[in-house]
């Protein structure tokens, strides 16, 4: 009986103590961290606000801030350079003793050869460095009028996507002027355009037919590929786009599928970007996709 008592008496057990510190761990919720961390973590950006930024800071390159802003000493200074080792080996052959004929069996004799000519080069070096100089391009001020001509009867899904365009490019891009033709008609004319030769105060309207006969709008459309001028002044088919300013700088000419072409004006010489071009690219099928549907007979209007 005491030994039945005993088995079926309760003995007490405690779990050992890792046991219960990794129970704890598990079972009890982590929020207690996380809400301690994300008050730390609120209480250090505040503190950080209120103290500033104490994040690290952009590297500066010493060299080239005084290389740039003493650039007229760093293009002579190879001049400098040069005339003081000129008259260092003249100098050192009148000092030294050394017959002034040079001699070809004497090392001193070769040496100074070969210093006069490094010397020399420095020289020239630092001349063709004063005479040359990177041309500085700025932004170009177009110098005509402001148009605005869009089609009638255009719904107003599409004019409201052809003003967007406009607005997206001259916002974000150095585009001032823009044509779109699309199907023998000029769809969009907006933007600073060549004034008129009447002196009536208005802007030139694009010749349709003269255009898309030109060689510019020719080669586009038969290549199907986005054409950069970006130097107009260079190119001779600056003639082909008469209702540009006089001053326009770039020129970006997108086709619009098989039947129509986008002109894009630039105040700056090389302002467009490759990732511009390649912006322009899709803008331009999106438009050709809208400009499809619609290939009725349109007559030309000025919208105030």
């Amino acid at each position: 009986m005491e030994a039945g008592s005993l088995l079926h008496s309760h003995i007490p057990w405690t779990p050992p103590k890792r046991l219960i510190r990794r129970r704890i761990g598990s079972s009890f919720p982590r929020f207690f961290f996380i809400s301690r961390a994300s008050s730390s973590s609120s209480s250090s950006s505040s503190s950080n606000s209120e103290r500033g930024y104490r994040g690290p800071k952009p590297k500066r390159d010493w060299v080239a801030d005084w290389v740039s802003k003493n650039d007229d000493v760093v293009r002579s200074l190879p001049i400098y350079v040069g005339g003081v080792s000129l008259l260092a080996v003249l100098l050192n052959r009148t000092v030294s003793g050394i017959a002034p004929v040079a001699d070809a069996s004497s090392s001193q004799s070769r040496s100074d050869l070969l210093t006069l000519g490094l010397a020399v080069t420095n020289i020239l070096t630092g001349l063709v460095w004063l005479s040359i100089r990177p041309k500085s391009i700025s932004v170009v001020s177009p110098q005509g009028v402001e148009c605005q001509r869009i089609c009638s009867n255009l719904p107003d899904s599409v004019v409201a996507e052809l003003l967007w365009v406009w607005e997206s490019m001259s916002n974000v891009t150095c585009c001032r002027s823009l044509i779109v033709v699309y199907d023998s008609r000029c769809i969009l004319q907006i933007g600073c355009a060549a004034k008129s030769s009447f002196g009536d105060g208005e802007a030139v309207a694009v010749d349709v037919n003269k255009l898309m006969q030109g060689s510019l709008c020719q080669g586009v459309i038969k290549s199907g590929a986005q054409s950069y001028l970006a130097n107009l002044s260079l190119y001779p088919g600056k003639s082909e786009l008469p209702f540009l300013p006089s001053n326009t700088q770039a020129v970006i000419l997108q086709p619009l599928g098989e039947k129509g072409i986008a002109i894009i004006g630039g105040d700056t010489i090389r302002g467009f970007t490759s990732s511009d071009q390649a912006w322009i690219t899709l803008i331009g099928e999106k438009l050709d996709a809208t400009l499809s549907n619609y290939l009725n007979s349109l007559p030309l209007a000025v919208q105030d």
